[in-house]
């Protein structure tokens, strides 16, 4: 049984080895997730309305033409909507790693799926102070895992609910559908920061090989 085996640390004993799909998945997730951080960025920042609006009349000024406030807002409108546009369909690229992120789970071996392993760490007795800092280390991981899960679910259908606005449902929360959206994206990004910087380290530290381990597998 795992919890009297004494000659081995939890770390031998609950080694994950990552199979093929879910490296190709784990890294086309994070592609997709920084394109989509990015495109909200210019979005937001470089490419408002209100930001690109006395730029555009300035533009058409030097040229020697007119232009009024509402065209000139219609024309700056246009770069906003670009990457909007280019957001949402990225989203929806998002959506479709969530779904197939959730067929592998149901087709791995209930040892393999997150709730199993979690339940195997759970039950596992450690007999000394470095088992016992390992499987805390290991379920802080794993229950991660279950938050980031979450909230990438709760982007995803709030992400459609603003994609599909038209829907009498989704109109009549637009705000709200909105608001979530908006709040669920920092502690989406905070996630990100820390799990790069936790893998970071221990790579570094006592878990060398873990960022190879998930390109070669091994």
């Amino acid at each position: 049984m795992v919890g009297t085996a004494t000659h081995q640390s939890f770390s031998s004993l609950f080694k994950t080895t990552y199979s093929l799909a879910i490296r190709l998945w784990h890294w086309i997730t994070f592609l997709t997730i920084t394109a989509s951080i990015i495109l909200v960025l210019f979005a937001s920042t470089v490419f408002t309305i209100k930001g690109n609006l006395s730029m555009v009349q300035e533009q058409i000024q030097q040229k020697g033409g007119t232009v009024t406030p509402d065209q000139a807002r219609a024309v700056a409108h246009e770069y906003s909507d670009k990457l909007w546009m280019l957001h949402k369909y990225v989203g929806y690229g998002l959506c479709f790693l969530l779904l197939s992120r959730m067929v592998l789970e149901v087709a791995y071996s209930k040892q393999q799926r997150l709730a199993g392993k979690i339940k195997k760490a759970l039950a596992f007795q450690s007999l000394n102070q470095e088992q016992k800092s390992d499987q805390a280390h290991y379920l802080l991981v794993k229950w991660g895992y279950v938050i980031f899960y979450s909230l990438f679910l709760i982007m995803a259908l709030t992400g459609l609910g603003l994609a599909y606005e038209d829907v009498p449902f989704f109109k009549s929360n637009h705000k709200l559908i909105a608001n979530v959206h908006s709040f669920v994206q920092y502690l989406i990004y905070f996630y990100i920061l820390s799990h790069i910087v936790g893998v970071i380290k221990a790579d570094v530290t006592n878990n060398k090989g873990i960022v190879s381990s998930m390109i070669n597998g091994g």
